[in-house]
């Protein structure tokens, strides 16, 4: 329970305020001992001074046991006091141990403050050590004392004990107010755009599901924003899915349906070709072509309303081979019309399927083979298809273009786009979907260079990817 807390931002924060409120009132103990102990050290200069004023007051004379109350009161062995530029050993007893060390409080800064004060606190040896002063009221020049450091360790220690607890208790409550606001301004509605995003997923089509925002934070107030535009921008995008998805499901049936019934109008048309009537026989070519091309249509759609195009399996193969037999089969070649150029290097390898990749060729082909049938009888202008190919150190790349009238401003804006991107009167613009989309899965694109009155180019491009040279 506890590793779950300390994993949320709750918890994490808590943790956090915690050791940082400790280390800014470690960084202020330290400071607070170092003037604690010189503190201490003036209160027994004082003290001493005190003392010494009762053999002024006596002329300099006071019993040996006066004289031993005095310094035990003063917690000092020796004072020595100058006035007049004379150095006075006011108040003495044996000095047990020879002097470690001397500090003079008048010149001390803070830094050899902190440095003395922690080196005390880490030794533990009890030492003699001399303090000089300035005594109060300006009562001479200087004043001079003689001290053990245990019981100033003792008392340095309880100090730091007591600001120790005291820094615990504030760190405590100061986490606790911070982790009570943090829960009610950040927390909380953080954790409410987060239900609302669970009870969205639970039904994206509903729309009372949106998020409303309400926070007052700027930055979550943002995030609720984005978060209801998109909510809103998705539930529209599945209720258009869903219309469209029935409606696929009507057109593949109907298409399904018509399919059969032209493939049969199609036999019967193949028959009239064979007809004496010779009206009739110069007729029945356009209408088997009519027929075919409606059955292309059924067959298209259908394909594409399936939507199952398996993963494309990558292998190495020869270019212009595949090259060669897309044009073939779309009846181009050098000494046709319209003429075919190919300019691909019989070495180039690239990594694709060759099955896919070939339909999309074929459809470039048969689009620019078709822009030309569309302008024969314009006899300024030579007929081709240009096929080329390169790479570089990042991709392979295919251009397929023509010299033909270029595409109608209307295709070019929804180029590869179902049922909205053909490319010629009575089109659907399947052909270029399907191949946006067999291009795609390759981890590719298929783009438009340019399209004019000097003709058409397409590009496919294919990443290698890391690892490709050396696939099999």
């Amino acid at each position: 329970m506890g590793g779950r807390f300390l994993n949320t931002l709750s918890g994490r924060f808590l943790l956090l305020t915690v050791a940082f409120v400790m280390l800014a009132e470690v960084l202020i103990l330290v400071p607070s001992i170092a003037r604690f102990r010189a503190d201490y050290l003036s209160l027994r200069l004082e003290k001493a001074q005190i003392a010494s004023l009762a053999l002024l007051t006596n002329d300099g004379m006071i019993t040996p046991e006066l004289e031993r109350e005095l310094l035990a009161n003063a917690g000092v062995f020796n004072v020595v006091l100058r006035r007049d530029a004379v150095r006075q050993l006011m108040l003495s007893s044996p000095i047990p141990d020879a002097i470690y060390a001397t500090y003079d409080l008048r010149s001390a800064g803070p830094w050899e403050l902190i440095r003395d004060a922690t080196a005390g606190l880490l030794d533990p040896t009890d030492r003699v050590v001399r303090v000089i002063g300035n005594p109060v009221q300006q009562a001479g020049l200087l004043i001079e004392i003689t001290l053990r450091t245990a019981p100033l360790r003792r008392a340095m220690l309880a100090y730091g004990a007591r600001i120790l607890a005291l820094s615990v208790l504030i760190s405590a409550v100061t986490a606790l107010l911070l982790f009570m606001a943090v829960q009610r301004l950040m927390v909380l509605p953080i954790r409410r755009v987060v239900r609302h995003m669970q009870v969205y997923a639970e039904a994206p089509e509903d729309v009372r599901r949106v998020i409303a925002p309400t926070a007052r934070v700027a930055e979550l107030r943002a995030a609720e924003d984005a978060l209801q535009s998109l909510q809103t921008e998705l539930t529209g995008a599945l209720r258009q899915k869903e219309r469209l998805a029935q409606l696929g499901g009507a057109v593949a049936k109907i298409s399904h349906d018509l399919r059969n019934i032209l493939t049969t109008a199609q036999l019967f048309a193949d028959r009239i070709g064979d007809s004496a009537d010779p009206a009739v026989a110069r007729a029945a070519p356009k209408l088997v072509g009519s027929i075919s091309r409606a059955v292309s249509l059924c067959e298209t759609t259908l394909a594409f309303g399936r939507a199952e195009e398996r993963p494309p399996q990558l292998a190495r193969l020869a270019l212009r081979k595949l090259v060669c037999e897309v044009a073939e089969g779309e009846g181009l070649s050098a000494t046709s019309h319209p003429a075919c150029v190919i300019d691909v290097a019989p070495g180039l390898m690239i990594r694709a399927d060759a099955e896919q990749l070939n339909r999309v060729l074929a459809n470039l082909v048969r689009n620019a083979r078709q822009a030309l049938d569309a302008m024969a009888d314009v006899a300024d202008r030579a007929a081709t298809v240009e096929i080329s190919a390169g790479e570089d150190d990042a991709e392979w790349w295919i251009m397929v273009g023509d010299t033909g009238p270029g595409l109608p401003a209307k295709a070019r804006e929804h180029l590869f786009t179902a049922f909205q991107g053909g490319v010629r009167k009575g089109g659907t613009g399947l052909g270029l979907a399907i191949a946006a989309e067999l291009v795609l899965g390759h981890g590719g694109r298929l783009e438009l260079i340019r399209s004019d009155a000097e003709g058409t180019e397409f590009m496919i491009r294919l990443p290698k990817g890391p690892g490709l040279a050396d696939a099999p």
